[in-house]
């Protein structure tokens, strides 16, 4: 082989090593799914939140399954939830969140339409979808475990008792625990929840730059943690709606909305009201400096 041949090998040798290594690299096939693609555009952000809201839903109750149903895992439980909710959360918002905003919750798209940050008529849609990925995401986890499930109940699905499992996709606290304590405990994690994410992302303070997830997903994991044995941090009315839904069709019949005096309004209403007055809170006393608010 020549000399002048070899040389003309290593250069698109090189050429195709800075091809791969750069940011914008797709391949030498330009591959694109025509079908719908209008249509899928224009949806495109209700796409995300409902994309975004099945994969931490499947990574959330997966955790929690695996802690009900292997006994090793039980002593661990705090950690485990705590990580796995956080970081299911942290990965879902690089799905989403430079294209939806990555709200993945109605009572945040609620409280930032009520302050005029997101528009009032995508309102609807944005829940919809979250409440839908979360349904999905339970029913997924549910398929992981099903095997496991059938084994600890002998396919007869109960919500609460030595047997019950409908903690694994939503809460049920202590029955003495239900109004007030529980209540306030959505509330104040939620409104705790907004308020710090904020400050992550607001560009006129000092933002997280291309951390925002994994933070997002630190805060997460922390208010788990500190809060999760009380039995309700859900922060998110998806994410206990749309789990609860899916027992309610999926064998566990109606008891999950009848559980504990119908507590199941508690971790709905909460949340709304946490997020609206961490909303508040955060636009009524962090006052960003004159020099970075533009």
């Amino acid at each position: 082989m020549s000399e002048n041949t070899m040389d003309k090998i290593n250069a698109m040798e090189s050429q195709s090593i800075v091809s791969v290594k750069g940011d914008d690299y797709r391949g030498d096939v330009t591959f694109e799914i025509k079908f719908l693609k209008d249509l899928r555009y224009e949806y495109r952000q209700y796409l995300a939140e409902f994309v975004a809201c099945t994969v931490f839903m499947t990574f959330g109750a997966t955790s929690v399954a695996a802690i009900a149903l292997y006994e090793a895992l039980a002593p661990e439980y705090m950690l485990i939830i705590g990580i796995c909710w956080g970081s299911g959360v942290a990965l879902a918002l690089y799905l989403c969140m430079g294209n939806s905003g990555g709200h993945m919750n109605p009572a945040v798209t609620f409280s930032l339409a009520l302050f005029g940050r997101f528009p009032w008529k995508k309102v609807p849609g944005y829940m919809l979808a979250q409440v839908l990925g979360c349904f999905v995401g339970s029913a997924l986890a549910f398929g992981l475990y099903q095997k496991k499930f059938d084994a600890f109940d002998g396919g007869v699905r109960q919500t609460l008792g030595p047997k019950g499992t409908g903690f694994v996709f939503s809460s049920f606290p202590d029955p003495d625990n239900i109004t007030m304590n529980s209540f306030f405990l959505e509330f104040y994690c939620t409104m705790i929840l907004q308020l710090v994410v904020q400050g992550i992302v607001d560009h006129r303070m000092h933002p997280a730059k291309g951390y925002e997830p994994v933070m997002i997903g630190v805060a997460v994991c922390l208010i788990t943690i500190s809060t999760a044995a009380m039995g309700s941090t859900n922060m998110n009315p998806a994410r206990d709606l749309g789990p609860r839904i899916f027992l309610s069709v999926a064998g566990w019949g109606s008891e999950p909305f009848t559980a504990n005096r119908y507590y199941f309004w508690v971790p709905i209403v909460a949340p709304f009201l946490g997020a609206t007055v961490g909303t508040f809170i955060y636009e009524l006393l962090i006052i960003p400096n004159k020099e970075h608010s533009h």
